[in-house]
């Protein structure tokens, strides 16, 4: 049962929100006074905390900030009057998940309840498998902070216990296989194996028996019986990785196995049942390629039931700091070298860069640092050394006032939580009009809504 403190001076109006939590299965406590409730929440944990804006003593945003220090993961739904939305926004910028302006209707309360009280479980259930990666693969920034890579988080955090097949998307070095074995270890299956096989890497006349195993003198060379990786996952997780590049027969195979959960090695005549999740993942757009007839239609539905499309590094600049860090005192350990950080030149010209090699490219970019390193700090003059990185080049003002204005939007769509009509207020657009902008830079509010 969830754990709801109210506090709002108004003993009417906290009777009235008391009864109707508690008539939809919430443990509710209440206070008149911010003082007494931050008191209460140094005693007792909650799950949400409902504050109205306009207390008397402190307001309710200084409540929250207490509230705060006592517990940071706390969410807290600000109660405002129309009057006062401004305020109301003014408390969402300093950590308040949302606000409900009085008099709100009944669903419209309990629906904001829900919805945060869901977010405040992923926002948990995020750091628990930050954690248990961590602990896993001892990499302390595996997934960033940034705003794109929590939602692949919140989505991993959602699928990992269940049974459903998914497919991640991402262009090369953005961690395709990081996130695949996330997915593995918060799953049912984690005392299971998890098998990784690059489909590119392997001869398309060798791939077959590298999947489904041989039995001894199946062909010239087979002295012994071998395993195929489907039986090495058996009751775990098979990772297929670039599996667009396997061929349309193979994928024929593949879909008989995915299909039937069994198959036949080669040169035997026994079957062979198999129970894996399958994760597969590719840098190319599979949909376009079924389009071109690339790739099989019925494959592509069959693997394709949860997708997850990694961002490239260039999109989430913000955790650009925290991986060079990592990496730095990765490096600096192995190479035995007292390299205490990176200079404000040499961070800033690693954010200029495009990183189309990605996470990947940045970790090889910060280890050849580190090894030329011969003072405290890598300056700009380690970091991209053969890269154009050239910070005086300017944008057409065209692409500047659109790449502003995408932004923006952004920013008014994540404040609103994706309510146009709450965006078209605060920007003094009509909504005709922002709609129009959203779909010229092709925004759709409904991701920034929280499920």
């Amino acid at each position: 049962m969830d754990n709801i403190l109210v506090v709002d001076d108004d003993l009417n109006i906290l009777k009235l929100l008391k009864m109707r939590l508690e008539a939809n299965g919430y443990r509710v406590v209440t206070a008149t006074e911010g003082e007494r409730a931050v008191e209460i929440a140094k005693e007792e944990l909650f799950d949400l905390a409902i504050v109205d804006l306009k207390l008397t003593g402190k307001d309710g945003i200084e409540i929250m900030d207490e509230l705060h220090k006592t517990n940071p993961e706390l969410p807290v739904i600000i109660l405002t009057a129309y009057g006062t939305i401004e305020n109301a926004v003014e408390a969402m910028k300093r950590g308040a998940y949302g606000y409900l302006t009085k008099p709100f209707k009944h669903e419209e309360f309990l629906l904001q309840i829900e919805r945060c009280l869901e977010k405040s479980r992923l926002s948990k259930e995020v750091s628990r498998l930050k954690e248990i990666v961590r602990a896993k693969y001892k990499f302390e920034n595996i997934v960033g902070k940034s705003e794109k890579m929590v939602r692949v988080l919140e989505k991993v955090a959602h699928i990992g216990p269940t049974e459903s097949n998914v497919y991640i998307e991402g262009e090369s070095g953005t961690g395709k296989e990081l996130i695949a074995r996330t997915i593995h270890v918060v799953s049912q299956r984690k005392n299971g194996p998890f098998v990784a096989i690059n489909c590119a890497a392997i001869p398309e006349n060798l791939l077959e028996s590298e999947l489904f195993g041989y039995k001894k003198g199946a062909f010239t060379g087979a002295l012994s019986s071998k395993k195929g990786i489907f039986l090495q996952a058996h009751s775990g997780t098979l990772f297929l990785d670039e599996i667009s590049e396997m061929s349309l027969p193979m994928q024929a195979k593949l879909l008989r196995v995915l299909e039937a959960g069994e198959f036949y090695p080669l040169g035997s005549e026994e079957v062979v049942k198999v129970d894996v999740r399958i994760i597969a993942a590719s840098n190319k757009n599979l949909a376009k390629l079924v389009e071109q007839g690339i790739f099989r239609e019925d494959l592509f539905y069959r693997i394709h039931v949860i997708p997850i499309k990694l961002p490239p590094l260039r999109e989430r600049k913000e955790d650009i700091p925290l991986l060079a860090r990592h990496f730095l005192d990765k490096y600096a350990r192995k190479m035995n070298k007292k390299v205490k950080g990176i200079t404000p030149s040499a961070l800033q010209k690693l954010l200029l860069y495009l990183w189309p090699g990605n996470i990947r490219e940045l970790e090889n970019t910060i280890e050849c640092a580190v090894a030329m390193a011969t003072h405290d700090y890598i300056d700009d003059s380690l970091v991209l050394q053969a890269q154009n990185t050239d910070k005086t080049a300017i944008k057409p003002l065209k692409s500047a006032k659109e790449d502003f204005e995408r932004e923006y939007l952004i920013q008014l769509l994540n404040i609103t939580k994706g309510n146009v009509s709450r965006a078209a207020k605060l920007a003094g657009k009509y909504r005709a009009d922002l709609y129009d902008m959203l779909r010229k830079h092709r925004l759709d509010p409904a991701d920034f809504r929280t499920s």
